[in-house]
Protein backbone atom coordinates (compact mmCIF):
# COMPACT_ATOMS: atom_id res chain seq x y z
CA UNK A 1 0.00 0.00 0.00
CA UNK A 2 1.31 3.52 -1.26
CA UNK A 3 1.61 6.19 1.40
CA UNK A 4 -1.14 7.85 -0.28
CA UNK A 5 -3.55 5.11 -0.70
CA UNK A 6 -6.92 5.00 1.40
CA UNK A 7 -7.28 2.21 4.02
CA UNK A 8 -9.44 -0.66 3.59
CA UNK A 9 -7.49 -1.65 0.47
CA UNK A 10 -8.67 -5.97 -0.51
CA UNK A 11 -7.03 -8.04 -2.75
CA UNK A 12 -7.89 -11.33 -3.67
CA UNK A 13 -5.28 -14.00 -4.60
CA UNK A 14 -5.98 -17.06 -6.35
CA UNK A 15 -8.61 -17.58 -4.24
CA UNK A 16 -10.54 -21.04 -3.84
CA UNK A 17 -12.87 -22.52 -1.86
CA UNK A 18 -14.62 -26.08 -1.94
CA UNK A 19 -17.35 -27.93 0.56
CA UNK A 20 -18.69 -31.47 0.27
CA UNK A 21 -22.08 -31.85 -0.17
CA UNK A 22 -23.27 -35.86 0.21
CA UNK A 23 -20.10 -36.94 0.30
CA UNK A 24 -18.75 -35.18 -3.10
CA UNK A 25 -16.99 -31.91 -3.80
CA UNK A 26 -18.65 -28.71 -4.40
CA UNK A 27 -16.29 -26.54 -5.57
CA UNK A 28 -17.75 -22.83 -5.25
CA UNK A 29 -14.71 -20.03 -5.69
CA UNK A 30 -11.70 -21.64 -8.44
CA UNK A 31 -8.86 -19.05 -8.78
CA UNK A 32 -10.37 -15.90 -8.01
CA UNK A 33 -8.09 -12.80 -8.25
CA UNK A 34 -9.24 -9.25 -7.52
CA UNK A 35 -8.12 -5.78 -6.06
CA UNK A 36 -10.41 -3.07 -4.79
CA UNK A 37 -9.63 -0.06 -3.80
CA UNK A 38 -9.64 1.40 -0.63
CA UNK A 39 -12.62 3.44 -0.44
CA UNK A 40 -14.51 1.79 -3.05
CA UNK A 41 -17.98 0.58 -3.32
CA UNK A 42 -18.37 -3.28 -4.73
CA UNK A 43 -21.14 -4.85 -5.30
CA UNK A 44 -21.34 -9.15 -6.03
CA UNK A 45 -24.14 -10.18 -7.98
CA UNK A 46 -25.18 -13.78 -9.26
CA UNK A 47 -27.25 -16.50 -8.84
CA UNK A 48 -27.73 -18.56 -6.04
CA UNK A 49 -24.89 -20.97 -4.94
CA UNK A 50 -22.50 -18.85 -6.94
CA UNK A 51 -20.50 -18.50 -3.79
CA UNK A 52 -21.51 -14.90 -3.55
CA UNK A 53 -21.51 -15.10 0.61
CA UNK A 54 -19.19 -17.25 0.61
CA UNK A 55 -16.75 -14.72 -0.49
CA UNK A 56 -18.20 -12.31 1.58
CA UNK A 57 -17.28 -15.08 4.87
CA UNK A 58 -13.16 -15.37 3.55
CA UNK A 59 -13.46 -11.74 3.62
CA UNK A 60 -14.70 -10.88 6.89
CA UNK A 61 -12.60 -13.92 7.91
CA UNK A 62 -15.44 -16.21 8.98
CA UNK A 63 -14.24 -18.74 6.39
CA UNK A 64 -10.88 -20.15 5.33
CA UNK A 65 -10.18 -20.39 1.97
CA UNK A 66 -8.56 -24.02 0.51
CA UNK A 67 -5.83 -21.87 -1.89
CA UNK A 68 -4.92 -18.43 -2.34
CA UNK A 69 -5.24 -15.35 0.18
CA UNK A 70 -6.71 -12.36 1.10
CA UNK A 71 -4.75 -9.23 1.96
CA UNK A 72 -6.47 -6.25 3.77
CA UNK A 73 -4.00 -3.39 3.46
CA UNK A 74 -1.45 -5.78 2.42
CA UNK A 75 -1.87 -7.81 5.24
CA UNK A 76 -2.84 -11.71 5.14
CA UNK A 77 -6.37 -12.10 7.15
CA UNK A 78 -6.13 -14.67 9.81
CA UNK A 79 -9.33 -14.18 11.07
CA UNK A 80 -12.38 -11.83 12.52
CA UNK A 81 -10.69 -8.45 12.66
CA UNK A 82 -11.89 -4.75 13.98
CA UNK A 83 -11.10 -3.07 10.52
CA UNK A 84 -14.21 -5.07 8.91
CA UNK A 85 -18.10 -5.21 10.34
CA UNK A 86 -20.67 -7.43 8.85
CA UNK A 87 -24.11 -6.17 8.31
CA UNK A 88 -27.04 -8.83 7.90
CA UNK A 89 -30.09 -9.14 6.28
CA UNK A 90 -31.71 -8.89 9.40
CA UNK A 91 -30.17 -6.70 11.77
CA UNK A 92 -29.54 -9.53 15.22
CA UNK A 93 -30.15 -6.95 17.61
CA UNK A 94 -30.77 -7.89 21.73
CA UNK A 95 -34.29 -7.69 22.29
CA UNK A 96 -33.48 -6.98 26.10
CA UNK A 97 -30.76 -3.78 25.03
CA UNK A 98 -32.66 -0.62 23.91
CA UNK A 99 -31.38 0.84 20.62
CA UNK A 100 -28.73 3.00 22.62
CA UNK A 101 -27.26 0.15 24.20
CA UNK A 102 -27.29 -2.25 21.49
CA UNK A 103 -24.95 0.16 19.32
CA UNK A 104 -22.86 0.88 21.95
CA UNK A 105 -22.30 -2.99 22.90
CA UNK A 106 -19.79 -4.13 20.73
CA UNK A 107 -17.66 -1.01 22.23
CA UNK A 108 -18.33 -1.89 26.09
CA UNK A 109 -17.58 -5.61 24.85
CA UNK A 110 -14.26 -4.39 23.89
CA UNK A 111 -13.43 -2.70 26.80
CA UNK A 112 -14.22 1.00 25.88
CA UNK A 113 -15.81 2.91 28.86
CA UNK A 114 -19.18 2.84 29.08
CA UNK A 115 -19.92 6.64 28.66
CA UNK A 116 -17.13 6.78 25.72
CA UNK A 117 -19.29 3.98 23.98
CA UNK A 118 -22.20 5.63 24.51
CA UNK A 119 -20.97 9.27 22.99
CA UNK A 120 -20.06 7.51 19.92
CA UNK A 121 -22.86 5.18 19.85
CA UNK A 122 -25.09 8.62 19.90
CA UNK A 123 -22.52 10.14 17.11
CA UNK A 124 -23.67 6.92 14.80
CA UNK A 125 -27.26 6.90 15.71
CA UNK A 126 -27.63 10.87 14.54
CA UNK A 127 -26.16 9.40 11.36
CA UNK A 128 -28.94 6.89 10.45
CA UNK A 129 -31.44 9.30 11.73
CA UNK A 130 -32.99 8.12 14.79
CA UNK A 131 -31.91 10.23 17.91
CA UNK A 132 -35.53 10.02 19.00
CA UNK A 133 -35.43 6.23 19.17
CA UNK A 134 -32.44 6.45 21.52
CA UNK A 135 -34.56 4.32 24.46
CA UNK A 136 -36.67 2.00 21.95
CA UNK A 137 -36.64 -1.42 22.30
CA UNK A 138 -36.17 -4.05 19.20
CA UNK A 139 -39.82 -4.65 19.05
CA UNK A 140 -40.86 -1.14 19.11
CA UNK A 141 -39.03 -0.29 15.61
CA UNK A 142 -39.99 -1.30 12.32
CA UNK A 143 -37.81 -3.28 9.97
CA UNK A 144 -36.05 -0.56 8.02
CA UNK A 145 -35.34 1.24 11.86
CA UNK A 146 -33.85 -2.00 13.16
CA UNK A 147 -31.34 -2.36 10.10
CA UNK A 148 -30.51 1.51 10.61
CA UNK A 149 -29.63 0.61 14.12
CA UNK A 150 -27.72 -2.61 12.52
CA UNK A 151 -25.91 -0.03 10.01
CA UNK A 152 -25.14 2.04 13.49
CA UNK A 153 -23.91 -0.66 15.57
CA UNK A 154 -21.54 -2.01 12.63
CA UNK A 155 -20.01 1.72 11.85
CA UNK A 156 -19.79 2.63 15.60
CA UNK A 157 -16.24 0.44 16.03
CA UNK A 158 -15.35 2.60 12.91
CA UNK A 159 -14.03 -0.28 10.38
CA UNK A 160 -12.47 0.67 7.55
CA UNK A 161 -14.50 -1.85 5.48
CA UNK A 162 -18.42 -2.64 5.82
CA UNK A 163 -19.19 -6.24 4.40
CA UNK A 164 -23.03 -6.27 3.42
CA UNK A 165 -24.86 -9.20 3.17
CA UNK A 166 -28.59 -8.99 1.35
CA UNK A 167 -28.70 -5.54 3.97
CA UNK A 168 -32.10 -4.21 2.71
CA UNK A 169 -33.68 -7.70 1.44
CA UNK A 170 -36.05 -8.43 3.60
CA UNK A 171 -37.40 -4.86 3.47
CA UNK A 172 -40.80 -3.74 2.09
CA UNK A 173 -40.14 -1.53 -2.19
CA UNK A 174 -40.14 1.67 -0.02
CA UNK A 175 -38.81 1.05 2.69
CA UNK A 176 -35.64 -0.72 0.53
CA UNK A 177 -35.40 2.87 -1.98
CA UNK A 178 -34.92 4.93 1.18
CA UNK A 179 -32.26 2.72 2.80
CA UNK A 180 -30.39 2.41 -0.32
CA UNK A 181 -29.95 6.52 -0.36
CA UNK A 182 -28.99 6.33 3.30
CA UNK A 183 -26.53 3.64 2.38
CA UNK A 184 -24.99 5.60 -0.54
CA UNK A 185 -24.66 8.77 2.05
CA UNK A 186 -23.20 6.61 5.22
CA UNK A 187 -20.82 5.15 2.67
CA UNK A 188 -19.97 9.18 1.05
CA UNK A 189 -19.87 10.61 4.57
CA UNK A 190 -18.00 7.85 6.44
CA UNK A 191 -15.54 7.24 3.68
CA UNK A 192 -15.75 3.31 4.38
CA UNK A 193 -15.14 0.44 1.39
CA UNK A 194 -18.43 -1.01 0.96
CA UNK A 195 -18.59 -4.56 -0.49
CA UNK A 196 -22.06 -5.53 -0.95
CA UNK A 197 -23.72 -9.49 -1.77
CA UNK A 198 -27.29 -8.92 -3.39
CA UNK A 199 -29.60 -10.16 -5.87
CA UNK A 200 -31.17 -6.66 -6.47
CA UNK A 201 -29.49 -5.28 -9.69
CA UNK A 202 -30.92 -2.19 -9.62
CA UNK A 203 -30.04 -2.09 -6.06
CA UNK A 204 -26.36 -2.98 -7.32
CA UNK A 205 -26.37 0.09 -9.82
CA UNK A 206 -27.47 2.32 -7.36
CA UNK A 207 -24.79 1.84 -4.71
CA UNK A 208 -21.69 0.62 -6.16
CA UNK A 209 -18.79 1.99 -8.37
CA UNK A 210 -18.01 -1.43 -9.54
CA UNK A 211 -19.94 -4.98 -9.76
CA UNK A 212 -18.22 -8.00 -9.81
CA UNK A 213 -20.81 -10.51 -11.81
CA UNK A 214 -20.24 -14.33 -10.36
CA UNK A 215 -21.18 -17.39 -12.10
CA UNK A 216 -22.78 -20.55 -10.89
CA UNK A 217 -19.84 -22.30 -12.64
CA UNK A 218 -16.49 -21.32 -10.55
CA UNK A 219 -14.22 -22.24 -13.48
CA UNK A 220 -15.84 -19.35 -15.39
CA UNK A 221 -13.99 -16.00 -15.24
CA UNK A 222 -16.13 -13.40 -13.27
CA UNK A 223 -17.20 -10.26 -15.18
CA UNK A 224 -16.19 -7.04 -13.63
CA UNK A 225 -18.22 -4.03 -14.74
CA UNK A 226 -17.89 -0.63 -13.78
CA UNK A 227 -20.59 1.94 -13.19
CA UNK A 228 -19.44 4.96 -14.71
CA UNK A 229 -22.24 7.43 -13.74
CA UNK A 230 -22.53 10.52 -11.41
CA UNK A 231 -23.72 10.21 -7.97
CA UNK A 232 -26.47 10.60 -6.62
CA UNK A 233 -28.16 8.37 -9.38
CA UNK A 234 -31.52 8.52 -11.00
CA UNK A 235 -32.85 5.25 -12.07
CA UNK A 236 -35.11 6.74 -14.83
CA UNK A 237 -31.98 8.18 -16.38
CA UNK A 238 -30.93 6.29 -19.65
CA UNK A 239 -27.51 5.42 -18.39
CA UNK A 240 -29.18 3.67 -15.56
CA UNK A 241 -31.76 1.94 -17.86
CA UNK A 242 -29.01 0.70 -20.35
CA UNK A 243 -26.32 -0.72 -17.48
CA UNK A 244 -29.69 -2.16 -15.72
CA UNK A 245 -30.28 -4.14 -19.10
CA UNK A 246 -25.97 -5.17 -19.49
CA UNK A 247 -26.81 -6.57 -15.93
CA UNK A 248 -29.91 -8.46 -17.01
CA UNK A 249 -28.22 -9.45 -20.23
CA UNK A 250 -25.42 -11.33 -18.43
CA UNK A 251 -28.04 -13.91 -16.82
CA UNK A 252 -29.97 -14.04 -19.78
CA UNK A 253 -32.76 -12.31 -18.97
CA UNK A 254 -34.09 -9.91 -21.38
Amino acid sequence: MTATALRGEVALRHISKTFTLNGQPLPVLRNLSLDIRGGESLAIVGPSGCGKTTLLRLLAGLERADGGQVLIDGRPVQGVGTERAVIYQEPRLLPWLTVLENVAFGLEVRGVPRSLARDRARRYIRLVGLSDFEGAWPRQLSGGMAQRVGIARALTVQPEILLLDEPLGALDAMTKLTMQEELERIWREENVTMILVTHDLEEAIFLADRVLVLSRDPGTVPRLIEVDMPRPRDRSEAGFVEMRRLLMAEFGLH
